[in-house]
């Protein structure tokens, strides 16, 4: 694993953080090369971009604060202050469920508020998201975090013991989940190019985005790791996350606008 890729003095660059600033990158890249394809003006872009940043840092740390807070007792100042109180700087913990889930949040406000088509747009950076999360989760591989359950397959990987899963399991075969996580990501990112050409309606792609990436993240949480604080329910001695909740809320929420907004561009268009 490569946790660290370089250091500027005291200062680690993580590869996670890397890794995170190359997906936002690419993001706002290929969100500008469709809009320019589109021939739609993107004055929206660098502002939406400011607010996704910003929503998906605090979403990230929030929800990583409060699914942890054991670790910040006695230094609750290490929640917020780059300067820990281990000497390190940086803020180390974040949960990209909930960067993700702010992120579109935030996004969906702004829009709103500049009244501008929100589901033209959120369909033009959907299959970014998506791009993004892909090359995110190989940063999760190579710091060692979001790690999967032990397995005897040939596919498991042993982490250093200086990583979350090495001092969760030293020594012991895990399931490489984040590699899995970043292959769904590039499937999915694939599989909206290809559909949207059967696209009829604004918001097409954006919510089967939020479906199927629902689906993936459902499935792939069976094989991933999650202190007990973190279990939802336990059916038939099948544990259940709360982010499996969470994404089943999202399913939900996302077929029912899916097929709204279906019905709706039949009923404008006389169908």
């Amino acid at each position: 694993m490569h946790p660290t890729l370089f250091h500027i003095g005291p200062v680690a660059v993580r590869t996670y953080g890397f890794l995170l600033t190359l997906a936002f990158v690419l993001g706002i890249w290929f969100s500008a090369k469709r809009a320019k394809k589109q021939e739609i003006s993107i004055d929206w872009l660098p502002d939406l971009s400011l607010i996704i940043l910003i929503t998906a840092i605090v979403g990230s740390r929030f929800f990583y604060v409060i699914r942890h807070l054991e670790e910040f007792e006695g230094h609750r100042w290490d929640m917020v202050n780059p300067f820990q109180s281990s000497g390190e700087i940086g803020i180390g913990g974040l949960s990209m469920f909930g960067g993700l889930v702010l992120a579109i949040i935030g996004s969906i406000v702004y829009l709103r508020l500049k009244k501008l088509n929100v589901q033209k747009i959120a369909d033009m950076v959907a299959p970014s998201i998506m791009l993004g999360l892909g090359v995110a989760r190989i940063g999760c591989f190579l710091n060692g975090c979001c790690f999967g359950l032990p397995t005897q397959s040939s596919l498991g990987v042993i982490f250093p013991p200086d990583s979350p899963a090495g001092y969760f399991y030293p020594d012991i075969h895990l399931f490489p989940i984040q590699l899995v996580a970043s292959l769904m990501g590039f499937f999915i990112f694939g599989l909206l190019i290809v559909l949207e050409k059967l696209k009829k309606f604004d918001g097409f792609t954006f919510w089967l985005m939020l479906a199927l990436y629902s689906v993936g993240r459902f499935v792939i949480d069976f094989f991933r790791y999650y202190e007990e604080s973190m279990i939802f329910a336990r059916i038939g001695g099948v544990s259940f996350s709360l982010n499996q909740a969470l994404v089943v809320l999202i399913f939900v929420i996302s077929i029912f606008m899916w097929n709204h907004l279906r019905l709706k561009a039949k009923r404008i268009s006389g169908e």
